[in-house]
């Protein structure tokens, strides 16, 4: 996938003051860190990052930073909202060296539900983990990990290892096969085996 072009603007002075001063100009104050090399003041327009952030996996994206002659290839750590108005009052972009690993989350999503037994039977799919993270180069973040629910029943639980992961991606959780979605018994099946159970109580009483 092609990095988001973003265009900001130098901030030539740092401290609440000057922040508070972008702010009344109606753009955003931002700092571009890492590498270990100076950081970069910026001020940016909000409305692009308004439209970046309504996509998904906004964190996981490398962006392109054009900064006065300068552009710079970074990954959003994060972004401070107002608490009042929502706005956007500071973001911190992340600059990444040649060869560098980093940790990010990546979204999941699930396909094949039409061939999912359980879930023709009325299951519900319950995702444990919308997210899943993972260590590798900037440039090589999947954009999503997918899971194949084909074949799975009500019950049973989607596991981590039943993903392939990309080449040069590793998970950062190693030590377990962490349970990344479950589908579980609709209610009406529940209420139906609650019944069963109860049934199978008051014979053994009787007998």
């Amino acid at each position: 996938m092609a990095n988001t072009v973003i265009s900001a603007e130098i901030r030539e002075r740092a401290g609440k003051g000057a922040a508070r001063a972008v702010r009344r100009a109606g753009m955003v104050p931002g700092v571009i860190y890492g590498a270990k090399q100076e950081a970069v003041l910026f001020q940016i327009d909000p409305r692009p990052l308004w439209k970046l952030l309504h996509k998904p996996g906004f964190y996981s994206h490398v962006l392109t930073v054009e900064v006065g002659k300068e552009k710079y290839e970074v990954l959003p750590r994060d972004v401070q909202f107002d608490k009042v108005t929502d706005e956007i009052m500071h973001v911190d972009l992340l600059r990444f060296a040649k060869g560098q690993t980093i940790h990010v989350e990546v979204p999941v999503r699930f396909e094949n539900e039409e061939k999912s037994p359980g879930i023709k039977k009325g299951g519900v799919l319950n995702v444990v983990r919308h997210d899943v993270e993972v260590i590798c180069a900037p440039n090589a973040i999947p954009e999503e990990l997918v899971f194949d629910l084909s074949g799975v029943e009500v019950g049973d639980s989607i596991h981590i290892s039943a993903i392939t992961l990309p080449k040069g991606v590793e998970l950062a959780i190693t030590d377990r096969d962490f349970t990344v979605a479950t589908v579980a018994a609709p209610s009406a099946l529940k209420s139906e085996e609650n019944a069963e159970s109860d049934e199978d109580e008051e014979e053994a009483t009787e007998e």
